[in-house]
Order: C-alpha cells, then sequence, then structure tokens
C-alpha cells in the first residue's frame, strides 16, 4: 500500500523536540518490525525502550536485521504470556511510563493489560483511538473506537468520547471538536446511534462529558464537510471540522479507518486509552511513520499526565 503522507503527523510532534524520552516497556519485540519500530523511535528521542522478551530470540532478531540494541536494557522472559505481564509489572512498579505492543496477539497483549489481578485497569472503560493523517483533510483525524469495543453502550461510548477528548487535550488542543456519527443526522428510534448520540450531546451539556464540543448525529457527509452540512440545513459547531469521529461501534471504525488507508492513503497510528498509561497498540502493517507517530503521541500524553501529576496545566 502506497502511503502518501502529508506532514500532519509531523507538524503535531514538533512539540516532542524539546521533550525527555520516556521509558517504555516493549512487550515481546521478537520480529523485525516490531523491534525496528521502537529502536527508530528511540534514536528520534521518543521513548527510551526496555525490552520485553526472550533475550536470545530479540538478540537474533536485532543480528539478522542490523539493528543496534547494545546500549538498550532487556529483561529476559520465557514466552511471549509472560512478556506481556512483564511488560505491565514494570509499568505498575513504576520503571516505566508507556506500554508498547511487540511481535506478540493483540489478545494476549491486552489480556494482561487487563487482568485484575495486576493489570493496567482505571475506572474508565479502555478504548482504542486511530489517528490518522489523510491527505484530503485539513487536520490530524482521530476515530474511536475501531479495534477494542464492539457494541458499545451509551456508557461505554461516554467513556471512548472522553479519553479521547483527554488524549487530544493533551497534544495542545484546548477544545476539540466531536462529531458523533451514524448513518444519518435526525434522531431516531429506528437507528439506536441516534439516539445516543444525542444523549451523549445533553451529558456533554450537563457536564457529564467535559472539555469539547460535540454534535451528533451526524452522517459522515455532515461531519466532514460543511458544505454538507449547510445543504441539509445543519447549523454546527463541529460539521467541516472535527477532530474525532466517534463510530457507532466497532465495524464502523474499523471499517471507516481502513478505508481512509486504503483508499485515501492515509497514514494510520494507534493507542489504547482509559488504561493507568497510553498503550502504543502498532500492527505488522503499520507504516514506518505510523509507528513513529504512535510513539510521538503517546509520548506526548505521558508528559502531559506527568504535568498534571505535578499540580501544572499542559
Amino acid at each position: 500500500m502506497t502511503q502518501t503522507g502529508t506532514g500532519k503527523y509531523e507538524q503535531m510532534l514538533t512539540k516532542c523536540k524539546s521533550l525527555n524520552p520516556v521509558p517504555t516497556a516493549v512487550a515481546h519485540p521478537c520480529e523485525k518490525s516490531a523491534l525496528s519500530g521502537a529502536i527508530e523511535a528511540a534514536n528520534l528521542g521518543l521513548i527510551v525502550p526496555i525490552l520485553v522478551g526472550p533475550r536470545d530470540k530479540i538478540e537474533a532478531t536485532a543480528k539478522s536485521a542490523g539493528i543496534d540494541i547494545s546500549k538498550y536494557e532487556i529483561v529476559d522472559t520465557p514466552h511471549s504470556h509472560a512478556s506481556a505481564a512483564k511488560a505491565v509489572e514494570l509499568l505498575r512498579e513504576g520503571k516505566a511510563e508507556l506500554l508498547m505492543k511487540g511481535s506478540l496477539h493483540t489478545d494476549e497483549f491486552m489480556a494482561a493489560v487487563v487482568s485484575r489481578e495486576g493489570g493496567l485497569r482505571t475506572s474508565r472503560r479502555i478504548s482504542h483511538v486511530f489517528v490518522m493523517d489523510v491527505p484530503t483533510y485539513h487536520k490530524v483525524l482521530f476515530i474511536t473506537d475501531g479495534a477494542i469495543n464492539i457494541a458499545p453502550t451509551l456508557e461505554d461510548k461516554v467513556d471512548i468520547c472522553q479519553n479521547a477528548i483527554d488524549l487530544i487535550r493533551a497534544l495542545g488542543i484546548a477544545e476539540p471538536k466531536v462529531a458523533i456519527l451514524s448513518a444519518v443526522e435526525t434522531v431516531t428510534s429506528k437507528i439506536p446511534a441516534t439516539i445516543d448520540a444525542a444523549a451523549l450531546c445533553k451529558m456533554a451539556e450537563r457536564g457529564q462529558i467535559t472539555g469539547a464540543i460535540l454534535d451528533g448525529p451526524l452522517a459522515f457527509d455532515n461531519a466532514i464537510s460543511k458544505e454538507a452540512a449547510e445543504t441539509k440545513h445543519i447549523h454546527s459547531l463541529v460539521a467541516g471540522n472535527p477532530d474525532i469521529l466517534l463510530a457507532p461501534d466497532l465495524e464502523a471504525g474499523n471499517m471507516l479507518a481502513k478505508q481512509l488507508s486504503f483508499l485515501a492513503n492515509a497514514d494510520s497510528a494507534g493507542l489504547v486509552l482509559g488504561a493507568r498509561v497510553p498503550i502504543i497498540l502498532t500492527s505488522r502493517a503499520d507504516s514506518v511513520r505510523a509507528r513513529i507517530a504512535s510513539c510521538g503521541v503517546a509520548m506526548l500524553a505521558a508528559h502531559a499526565s506527568r504535568r498534571k501529576a505535578s499540580g501544572n496545566r499542559p
């Protein structure tokens, strides 16, 4: 797949240059793509990787790929399940501030994250966000949730929405705009997602969702195009300029993100939110740019968390 890249990631990540790299536990980086992604991010000063996995496999992967890992710590584990558990343990012990998926299966990796004994759960619902550089859109676009929550309830969507809002605010966007997607822009009991959208907007008015401007339901054309919205007499502060597209369910969010990647040559980075720390969830199919963007966005979120913990506003 040809990736065009329009520089939106690079503009977003210029803030990283003035920040110190963040200690990052990399779970089971035993394939070239997983290991090279972590080391490339380290070379750019985004993270300090702690490589968690079978030492012999990591060293053999590095040797065959020509990757120098001599200056990075390796925490030896016997297999991928132990790698995930140990990486999470490093986060809980404060030895790392970010978690990055290596070459193990996502479900095995996430099982360690959500474990009730020793995981990284919070009171928030865990969710995923695609961070997309779409050549035909004027800024970085965040799509949620297309990877974790299959059929989210209204209460789930509150957390999914708030997770994405908090991330974008950590990137320096003071009042992000959220378009809550459905097939139509009118509220109807025949399409439950439209009722959820209307409820989410009212919840934002009442302070149950904070820090953003919400509008919905909006069909995709009305969300992305101000002209399309005006044609349908929709008066909206969000239409034509959303930062976040909140999908009605996993299938819609996943298909939307992949359509943008394969039909519009978009680059797609990804993070898991709602846990104690941002989680860098990369795929073997991700481009180098997307891997770097995932690490950079997570780095900015980690520094924002530090400032919040110290009582300073971002």
